[in-house]
């Protein structure tokens, strides 16, 4: 692993050439992997292909398409000839994609067949260049897209060096590489600018705390299209020469699990949600289907090697060879850090956003402090803003060549999130011990003032609640001065406490239905038996549907908070 001297994805690209040139760079699970140099000749034909289409230096191209090779090929054929790539997250809705198109001025874009649908055909007129991500071909808004294209063929057409007479364009350090759009709503879109030296350096910094080698090999289960994922899980890999691989169908169960026997992962980055659904919904039933596993579980030393056999299972099932489990996005529930810890796994906690391109603090699963998210990266700065005197908070302050240059077409807005020294204001709101490691409290703009001044953090009063094992998920906000708590409820708990009531004739909806009024008051009390005076419940409202979340599987608070 080479650090080029000027720090752009062309020249990271340009020295894996050179130095893993044979080794496998990008692949779906199953299939042949591209070598370092076959990803280097795609990446620079599919450039020539944009320069013919007239996409210069500066210009905006969009890619919207799942995760796959063809995503990262279209990423660097985009950013190593000074263009702006612009990633849509596949779960935005149509307006939101209009939106981002609309306010970025993209004029070309990558598609893949499955989400071609989602562009309507004023935005396709509109558009002059529309490539097929599946096989790089070029349509327009006539083209009916047949069956067998919507799968992803081998490049083989693309293998082949061409466009030797064009003089392909150079980026430089401080040329933008990215925008990226963390809201595509109606309201006030948020295009996050980053440079090349603003990811290039987050690499570098990250490396700092974590080394990768080219025999390591990641599975990529986080969309690509999120900053998280894209500079950790996938240039940060391919700096090193490591191998990246995809799933083709969406990561369920039954997809996942042989894919991690296949591919036998040596790291993987993850959300706290998928984590938290295999020990709710696996890991913890099993360790507790009896009288005895129960209080043998509620015995600390017991619950301990419980939890490290369990851990180990879990180990083997991911594939046996896993050293870093990466988790970032939110806020790990207690009981399933504490599973992790005790049993023992390599997990690693990370925290971010995509303004600091986007890693800001983490460490080595060796060195993981309980409940904290590691510590600031090197080369970068991280302070707490006038914490308070007798806890320590207060808003968490960074600094770095990681840090944004700004929100596109958003001067004011950029202006209001940095200090006048230069500090970006995340925020969120932190703790730093003696030893430099973070405990993140909550977002500043969710703390609820309590009756006496007390600082509430609904995040720490939704861990309680979800720790009930009859509670999915649940939202916590303050309305007309009391406490309310929305609740997801856990309807496989459900299924397994009150099957043995059901009649053939009353289905289980009914069941919970009539004991809906108990089981609220059964999380309540629970809940305010664990809370301090001031965080106590006054109201919980069952929340039918899961709750609308973000691409980092965080609550869409605001859609629920409303008075």
């Amino acid at each position: 692993m080479t650090t080029p001297n000027r720090l752009t994805l062309r020249d990271l690209l340009n020295e894996s050439q050179k130095e893993y040139s044979n080794r496998p760079s990008l692949s779906f699970v199953g299939d042949d992997p591209f070598s370092y140099n076959e990803l280097a000749i795609i990446t620079r034909n599919i450039s020539g292909i944009l320069l013919t289409l007239g996409v210069e230096k500066g210009d905006r191209v969009a890619i919207l398409g799942e995760n796959s090779p063809n995503w990262g090929f279209s990423y660097f054929a985009i950013t190593t000839i000074g263009a702006i790539a612009v990633p849509i997250l596949t779960d935005f809705s149509e307006v939101e994609i209009e939106n981002i198109l609309d306010h970025s001025g993209a004029k070309t874009i990558f598609i893949s067949a499955k989400l071609y649908a989602r562009l309507g055909q004023e935005r396709l007129r509109k558009i002059e260049a529309i490539i097929l991500l599946n096989s790089f071909d070029l349509i327009d808004e006539s083209y009916s897209l047949p069956e067998n294209l919507l799968e992803y063929k081998r490049l083989s057409h693309l293998l082949k060096p061409s466009f030797n007479s064009i003089e392909f364009p150079v980026p430089s350090e401080d040329d933008l590489a990215v925008i990226l759009y963390t809201s595509g709503t109606t309201g006030r879109s948020k295009g996050v600018m980053l440079s090349h030296k603003n990811l290039f350096s987050n690499i570098i910094s990250t490396l700092g705390i974590q080394s990768l080698v080219c025999e390591d090999r990641l599975l990529s289960i986080l969309p690509l299209s999120h900053t998280y994922e894209c500079t950790i899980g996938f240039l940060l890999p391919l700096h090193c020469g490591a191998s990246i691989y995809y799933l083709n169908k969406p990561p369920t169960a039954a997809v996942l699990i042989p894919a991690m026997q296949t591919v036998k992962p040596t790291m993987i980055l993850t959300v706290p949600l998928i984590i938290e659904k295999i020990y709710r919904n696996k890991i913890h039933p099993e360790l507790t289907s009896s009288s005895l596993k129960k209080y043998l579980f509620g015995l600390a030393p017991t619950r301990k090697l419980m939890h490290r056999i369990a851990a180990k299972k879990l180990h083997k099932t991911f594939g046996g060879k896993l050293h870093f489990f990466g988790i970032g996005g939110a806020k790990l529930a207690f009981e399933v850090e504490q599973f992790l810890n005790e049993g023992r796994f390599p997990y690693s906690i990370g925290y971010g956003m995509t303004e600091a391109s986007p890693l800001i603090s983490g460490c080595t699963p060796k060195i993981i402090g309980f409940r904290q998210a590691g510590y600031c990266l090197p080369g970068q700065e991280l302070r707490i803003d006038k914490p308070n005197p007798d806890s320590g908070e207060g808003e968490i302050h960074v600094r770095g060549a990681n840090i944004m240059v700004g929100y596109y077409k958003e001067p004011d807005l950029t202006k209001e999130m940095f200090t006048d020294d230069g500090w970006l204001k995340t925020g969120d709101l932190g703790v730093l011990d003696s030893k430099g490691y973070i405990e993140l409290k909550g977002r500043l703009k969710n703390m609820i003032l309590g009756p006496s001044g007390e600082n509430i953090y609904p995040e720490e009063i939704e861990e309680v609640i979800n720790n009930h094992d009859l509670v999915s998920e649940s939202l916590v906000y303050e309305l007309k001065g009391k406490l309310i708590a929305r609740v997801h409820l856990n309807y496989e708990e459900l299924e397994n406490r009150y099957s043995h009531l059901r009649d053939a004739a009353i289905s289980m909806q009914n069941t919970i239905d009539v004991r809906i009024d108990e089981m609220i008051e059964e999380i309540r009390v629970y809940v305010n038996s664990r809370v301090s005076n001031f965080a106590k419940v006054n109201l919980i409202i069952i929340q039918a549907e899961p709750f609308e979340k973000t691409p980092t599987q965080k609550i869409k608070r605001y859609l629920y908070t409303k008075s």
